[in-house]
């Protein structure tokens, strides 16, 4: 049976990424990615809906997200919907859903101008932990 796990957002970073270690050395960034939702309510009336998510990004991804990457620049993100659990330090168990970033692509220009002039070779990814370059 074939089955598929794909998102692709575009938004507003919302937040500094914030980068960290794993024990094994591996980088991994994080940051959240706001999408706005126009519609008109059966009023009449123009409303506007904000989805937050939370993208994580691997190894190269995460360095490049971490150096180029800052609050309310526009990006594309694209990989794949994970959820995980972990019990909290008041013994509740906490879920989480994040986007695991294989490719995110800066839309302003502010971001195009500070990208590197020579792209890096593209890699072979490890499955379980996606890799990607910045586009």
């Amino acid at each position: 049976m074939a089955s598929l796990n794909k998102v692709m957002i575009i938004g507003n970073v919302g937040n500094e990424p914030e980068m960290r270690f794993t024990p094994n050395g591996n980088p991994v960034t994080s940051f959240r990615v706001a999408t706005n939702r126009i519609y008109t309510a059966p009023d009449g009336e123009k409303k506007q809906e904000t989805d937050w998510f939370t993208v994580v990004a691997w190894n190269k991804l995460a360095e490049q997200c971490n150096q180029f990457l800052g609050k309310g620049r526009l990006v594309y993100v694209e990989g794949r919907l994970h959820n995980r659990s972990w019990e909290g330090q008041d013994g509740q168990k906490r879920y989480r859903t994040e986007v695991v970033a294989n490719r995110v692509t800066f839309l302003d220009r502010q971001a195009s101008a500070a990208l590197p002039e020579d792209r890096p070779d593209d890699t072979e990814a490890d499955e379980a932990i996606p890799e990607d370059i910045i586009e």
